[in-house]
């Protein structure tokens, strides 16, 4: 039986895209390596007021009115080290078994059909596509969607050039003392007075994201922003228990250890392509931030409505129902957009430890409005651009140096703004 969507992957995005599409009258079809009722390792957390946006407040486990960030110098001068900067939003952690069956609920009520297989080879005509299985399954659909991660099965995209990679080592568990106070979520916590002068100096920098689990439980991660090539687990797990131990605190017991590493600036994939990309795919991952679970929830009903659209109109064969849906991922401003952040993030991995703390302090020293919404992507292009030449004007001289210098592919990522 063909399907009007095969939905390639079990993870975040493939059961928000395949959930989406359920509930307008599609018949939906999953391929998955692996059950999709498989726990999924890692954490997923959102800004309070996104997700409250989104009514899906009741999916959090933990929620966090007390949020603040680190960003004093280690040397004692500037703003005090140990002095936080309160962001003055709520901060939450999913409920990620919550947040699965919330979607695989959806789809077994619009009758999906799961197949268990490894995508290895797919065929298009002018009316569908034909996916091939590693076990000679043949699995045929007027539109498929690629919605299995970073490295996609089908997806092309061009060569950006070096892959920064966002790595993080994490422990969830027991500590000798609190690793945060109680009832605090730390977003970031750049204080170095852990690492020797020539590490501060030279080394990449890394920060602390850290929160209270509450019953004497706390999550303790330490993070690079992004790098290429990445920074080693190894790395970060010694990082983070000197941090720890600068501080007189020790790991007593491990619930949960926690290896994230994923791709930060990655091109945007072909949009003339056959298949449609959605999630890490789809290079959705903020560029600037990391986050992508919020974009997600609000970008997948707009595709699947573009999708609906397009295969209810019976003029269009299968290369145009591809090209309405990658038009509604990725309109023109949402691809400018993009540029910019690729464009922001090749400044930030240029910066050292000390100005890159002097980046963040002014960041978050902007009116809460443009942080967030540049955090989250959902300024429009003017207020983004806006946003970001008001955080030039108000940083120290370093900081703006470091935005003025062109060391590399800076031009060539600007000029995607021109002509994405």
């Amino acid at each position: 039986m063909s399907a009007d969507v095969l939905v390639i992957g079990s993870g975040p995005a493939a059961l928000a895209i395949a959930s989406e599409l359920g509930q307008r009258g599609l018949l939906v079809h999953g391929l998955s390596a692996t059950d999709p009722a498989t726990p999924w390792p890692n954490t997923y957390g959102i800004w309070g007021k996104e997700v409250d946006q989104l009514g899906l407040q009741g999916l959090l486990a933990h929620r966090w009115s007390q949020s603040v960030s680190y960003f004093g110098e280690a040397d004692g001068s500037g703003p005090s080290s140990d002095q936080p900067l309160d962001h003055g939003l709520d901060y939450g952690l999913f409920d990620k078994a919550l947040l699965q069956q919330h979607w695989l609920g959806i789809c077994a009520a619009a009758e999906m059909v799961w197949h268990r297989g490894e995508a290895v080879a797919i065929s298009h005509s002018a009316s569908n596509s034909l996916v091939s299985t590693a076990c000679g399954q043949h699995l045929s659909a007027r539109l498929v969607v690629d919605a299995s991660g970073h490295q996609p099965v089908f997806v092309q995209r061009p060569d950006g050039g070096p892959v920064a990679g966002q790595a993080a080592y994490g422990v969830v568990g027991r500590f000798s003392a609190p690793p945060v106070a109680p009832g605090q979520f730390v977003l970031m916590d750049y204080r170095s007075d852990h690492l020797d002068a020539a590490e501060r100096r030279c080394a990449p920098p890394t920060f602390l994201y850290a929160m209270d689990l509450g019953g004497g439980v706390f999550f303790a991660e330490e993070t690079s922003l992004a790098l290429a090539p990445s920074v080693p687990f190894a790395v970060l797990k010694d990082r983070l228990h000197r941090r720890l131990a600068h501080r007189g605190i020790a790991v007593e017991a491990v619930e949960h250890e926690e290896l994230c590493l994923f791709p930060m600036n990655l091109p945007l994939p072909n949009l003339d392509q056959r298949v449609v990309g959605f999630g890490g795919a789809a290079s959705m991952v903020h560029p600037a931030s990391g986050y992508m679970v919020g974009a997600l929830l609000r970008r997948a009903p707009g595709l699947a409505a573009a999708i609906a659209g397009a295969l209810g109109d019976g003029s269009l064969d299968g290369a145009q129902v591809a090209s309405r849906a990658w038009q509604a991922l990725w309109p023109l401003e949402m691809r400018r957009k993009h540029a910019l952040y690729r464009f922001g993030l090749e400044k930030l991995m240029r910066y050292p430890e000390a100005e890159l703390r002097q980046f963040f302090g002014t960041f978050f020293s902007l009116p809460q409005s443009q942080w967030y919404g540049f955090l989250t992507n959902t300024l429009p292009l003017g207020q983004l651009i806006r946003a970001m030449l008001l955080l030039f004007v108000q940083a120290p001289w370093g900081v703006r140096w470091g935005l003025i210098q062109q060391q590399g592919r800076e031009l060539a990522l600007l000029g995607r703004l021109l002509n994405p």
